[in-house]
């Protein structure tokens, strides 16, 4: 079966992991609006807290290569089974992209599941929440 090329590019990503406590690799794809494509695999610290995530890093390789408008992210892992982001890095997302993002998930076998950032987040704190609070709404 014919693999998506984002899912491909996330595959590739997580082959550079480091992931020497929970060995559960995650890789990271995130095209940009003009096609561009940004990559980010988990880097674990010892004392967890630290580490990051591979669409974390994405995010932050994007953003800092100037780009600010998303339209598909695809996350796989060793493991092909169909890892979505995380709640953290959902919020992360939320901060950058729309809630139309769409965020492919690796099964393996050229099969995957897609969802909406709406979808796995859908009351997700954003500038406007914190600006209604602020004006007491």
């Amino acid at each position: 079966m014919d693999v998506d090329p984002l899912i491909e590019r996330a595959r590739d990503a997580l082959e550079h992991a480091h992931v020497p406590y929970s060995e559960y690799a995650v890789g990271a794809a995130l095209r940009a609006a003009d096609g561009t494509v940004y990559t980010g695999c988990n880097l674990e610290n010892a004392n967890y807290s630290n580490s990051l995530h591979a669409e974390e890093v994405a995010i932050a390789k994007a953003v800092t290569g100037g780009h600010e408008s998303f339209d598909r992210l695809a996350v796989a892992s060793d493991a092909r089974d169909g890892v979505t982001p995380c709640g953290m890095c959902r919020q992360t997302l939320v901060e950058f992209c729309e809630p139309d993002l769409e965020i492919v998930c690796d099964e393996g076998d050229g099969k995957s599941t897609s969802y909406t950032l709406g979808e796995l987040l859908p009351a997700a704190i954003s500038a406007d929440t914190l600006s209604a609070a602020e004006e007491g709404e």
